[in-house]
Formats: C-alpha cells, sequence, structure tokens
C-alpha cells in the first residue's frame, strides 16, 4: 500500500511538473517570437522616421532645422544609408528595385500608400514619399539593426537561464506540494500499519479540517469499532462458551450418570430429571445469550434501522420491567427535556435499544433491592443523554475493568441471578448505535450509567 501510495505521489509530482514546464516553455516561446516583433516596428519606425529628417536634410536644406536634426541623428546606424530617387511619372520601377535587389512592389506600395517597409536578409528598408522644393522624391532609408541581434541573443540566454530556474522551483513546488497533499494519507497508511489483532483499539487522529480526509478518518475509526467489536465478540465467544456451557453440561451428564448407575426410587428419578431440567435451562439461557451476543458484534446493518424517540422507548422500558418484577421502583425525570422534541430523535433500532435500557434499568432495580431507581433524560444539539442511578450494592473498585467481560460477575453479586451478559450486550448495542456507554460505581453506595446516543441528523445510516 505505501508502495502504491509513493507511485502515486510520483506521478502527480511528473504530471506537476510538466504541466509547469508546459506553461514556462509556452510563455517563453510568446516572448520570444513577441519581442522581435515590436523590435522591428520600432526599428522601422525609427528608420522612418530618420528618412523624413534624410529629405529635410539633403533635399529642403532647411538651415533653422539642420543643426537639431544633427544633433539627433548624429549617431549613424550600422550599414545605414539614404537614397534619393526624384518621382517622374514615367520612372522604371522595375529597374530600380532590380539595382537595389528589392522586390517591385516595394516601390508600388510606396507610390500607392506613401510608404512601405521591407526586410532583405538582415537589412531593413523604410520607403516614403517627400515632396521637397525641389520637388516630389521617394526617400528609401536602409540599415542594419545591431541592436536587435545583441538584444535576442541576450534574450535567448535570459530565456534559457529563466527556464532551467523555472523548471527547479517547479520542482521543488511540485515535490512539496504532492508530499503536503500526501502527508494525511501517508500518517493513515502509517498508522493504520501499526493496527493488529493485539492492538486495535488504536485510533486514527483527527484532524478537525471537516474535510474529505477527516471523513475518510471518521470512516476508518467506525470500521476499525464494528472489526473491534466483532473481534472482541469472537475471542469472547470462544474463550467464555467452552467453560460456561461446560458447567451445565457437566452437570447433566453427572447427574445422569448418577441416576443410571443403580435403580432408584420415582422420587429420586424425578429430582435428577429436575435437577436435569434446571441445568438444561440453564445452557439454553447461556447459549441464547452467548448468540445474541455474537449477533450485535456485527455492524449493525443487518438489522432494520428507524428513526425513535427515546422518550417514548424509556416509557415502554419502564413498563415492560414492572411487569416483570412488580416491586421495581423506577422515576423517569424529564424535567430536562428540550423545548424541541426533534432532539429526542435518534436513528436505531428500537427492538435493540429497548433490550440494552432493559437490561441496565432492571439490573438498576436487581441490585439495589429494588430500591428506588432514577432514569433522567435529556439532550443537547448532538446527543441524547440517559442517566440511570441506583442506591444498590455497587461494584468494586478493582473490578470495574471487567464489567464488559461476558459472563464476569462482581464479587459481591453471589446472591443475585445473572450471567454476566447484560452489561456487554448492552455496550454492544450502543457501539452499535454510535453511542458511549459510562459506567460509574461505589461500592455499597450504588451505580450510574450514562449512555449517549447521537441524534438523528449526527449519523447516516
Amino acid at each position: 500500500m505505501k508502495s502504491t501510495l509513493m507511485n502515486t505521489q510520483s506521478k502527480i509530482a511528473f504530471m506537476l511538473i510538466m504541466a509547469f514546464l508546459a506553461i514556462i516553455m509556452l510563455f517563453s516561446g510568446w516572448i520570444y517570437f513577441a519581442i522581435p516583433s515590436f523590435l522591428h516596428d520600432y526599428y522601422y519606425d525609427v528608420l522612418e522616421i530618420r528618412a523624413m529628417a534624410a529629405g529635410q536634410m539633403e533635399l529642403d536644406k532647411n538651415e533653422g532645422e539642420l543643426n537639431g536634426l544633427r544633433a539627433v541623428f548624429s549617431e549613424k546606424l550600422m550599414h545605414e544609408e539614404d537614397l534619393f530617387f526624384k518621382l517622374e511619372q514615367d520612372m522604371d520601377l522595375r529597374t530600380l528595385a532590380d539595382s537595389l535587389e528589392l522586390p517591385i512592389s516595394f516601390f508600388q506600395t510606396i507610390i500607392k500608400e506613401g510608404r512601405a517597409r521591407h526586410q532583405e536578409k538582415r537589412l531593413f528598408y523604410v520607403g516614403i514619399t517627400y515632396a521637397s522644393k525641389q520637388g516630389n522624391y521617394i526617400v528609401v532609408s536602409r540599415a542594419q539593426d545591431h541592436f536587435e541581434e545583441g538584444f535576442i541573443a541576450y534574450l535567448k540566454k535570459t530565456l534559457v537561464a529563466a527556464i532551467i530556474i523555472a523548471f527547479s522551483v517547479s520542482l521543488f513546488i511540485a515535490v512539496y506540494y504532492s508530499r503536503y497533499i500526501f502527508k494525511p494519507l501517508r500518517d493513515i497508511t502509517e498508522k493504520a500499519q501499526q493496527i493488529s489483532s493485539e492492538n486495535l483499539h488504536l485510533r486514527l487522529d483527527s484532524r478537525n479540517n471537516n474535510d474529505e480526509m477527516d471523513e475518510l478518518i471518521k470512516t476508518f475509526n467506525d470500521m476499525l469499532d464494528r472489526i473491534e467489536t466483532a473481534f472482541e465478540t469472537q475471542n469472547n465467544f470462544i474463550s467464555n462458551a467452552s467453560h460456561e456451557l461446560r458447567t451445565p453440561l457437566t452437570a447433566i451428564i453427572g447427574e445422569a450418570d448418577v441416576a443410571l448407575s443403580k435403580e432408584r426410587t420415582i422420587d429420586e428419578y424425578i429430582e435428577s430429571i429436575r435437577i436435569m431440567l434446571e441445568e438444561a435451562e440453564k445452557l439454553d439461557a447461556k447459549t441464547n445469550a452467548l448468540l445474541f451476543l455474537a449477533q450485535t458484534g456485527f455492524n449493525g446493518k443487518i438489522q432494520q434501522f428507524t428513526r425513535l424517540r427515546i422518550d417514548q422507548l424509556i416509557w415502554d422500558v419502564k413498563s415492560t420491567i414492572e411487569k416483570l418484577n412488580p416491586k421495581s421502583n423506577i422515576r423517569v425525570d424529564m424535567s430536562l427535556l428540550p423545548e424541541d422534541p426533534t432532539k429526542l430523535k435518534v436513528t436505531g433500532n428500537e427492538q435493540l435499544l429497548h433490550l440494552a435500557l432493559t437490561n441496565i434499568i432492571g439490573n438498576a432495580c436487581k441490585y439495589s433491592n429494588n430500591q428506588l431507581v432514577n432514569v433522567s433524560l435529556g439532550a443537547s444539539d448532538d446527543n441524547v443523554v440517559i442517566v440511570i442511578k441506583d442506591n444498590g450494592i455497587g461494584i468494586p473498585t478493582s473490578e470495574l475493568k471487567h464489567i464488559y467481560d461476558p459472563f464476569f460477575r462482581a464479587s459481591n453479586t453471589k446472591n443475585y441471578e445473572g450471567y454476566g451478559i447484560g452489561l456487554p450486550l448492552t455496550r454492544n448495542i450502543i457501539k452499535m448505535h454510535h453511542g458511549k456507554i459510562t459506567v460509574s460505581s461505589l461500592l455499597g453506595s450504588g451505580t450510574t450509567v450514562q449512555i449517549k446516543i447521537p441524534t438523528t441528523n449526527q449519523i447516516s445510516v
């Protein structure tokens, strides 16, 4: 997986470099071809001005402007030359063009439009018609643009250097940003590789950015929750089933051996059968409990989830417990209910949640010897909160860490019936609903159980 991630990162870095390089090359090419065109136009303009000046200086002999013109154009251009041709009606343009090795169209354009431009190899030509005191003339100025040649050579070097620098910068940026983009994925990969069957409790750290990466982390953590629950359930089932199922089986087999070892009276056979029936019922109860516990270790999607109100569910649970145990004393506190009743709605399986709450509230009644059990219900924008508090026998502090182990029973519960399945089963059900259960207890002073279940708008099914 890490190798695949590195290959993807390299591909993205390569694509970014190629994209940057293509942009740089296109921009550099545009500059390289646009600058000479601009320089040509500028140089033609210069030659045209000099052609006008040459006409004034050579044809009009305007002494008032000669000194100023000479000052401006005192510096000669490379291979500069000014040519003057008197414009006559029967002028032979072909011969004139051939003598200068120029196309005849150059002179035709001058006569038609008053000016023309032409480049022949490294020489630039500008021709204009000039009306002087001596008559109409064609003035042709030509020169070699040495500045352009030097400038283009310098431009080439500059562009090559700029491309190399830009490529280096783009390489750095592409590598840096590809690493930056893939850093969360690398972190996820490295952390995921650390998670195995020995440490399924580890989770990926959320970045609190509320982006796609956080959504991926949340999904991955949810998957780990389901895997951990299923894994724990499987381990517990294997480790506890053999022990818990062997006890009643041993009792049944032993009692059957005793009954068959010799002839007995009818009353003795009846007593043996009664004992075997009791042990068989225990075996059946434990088998059903184990199977139900194993079933809740799955991801919950095989069960039907609907929207339901927790307050109504609690009243149903209270009614059920009172039917099973008429001596129970349950008080439901609704003083913390929110004004908005929709905050009491959760998305879940009604049967499973009913079972979970029945287990917790039923245990509170049982281990408090049917003293008052307070069930409080409240809600925030994110969670529905249920608190069950009793004044019963409590749980020893040193044994609290084992309360979710299947078949574990606290050392002070010997006088109470039970199999140690209720709390692990309840935790699995709460986990299936993306909730959380917290148990606090003090020996001899009672137990408090807090259950938080996300409201409907906080989870998706």
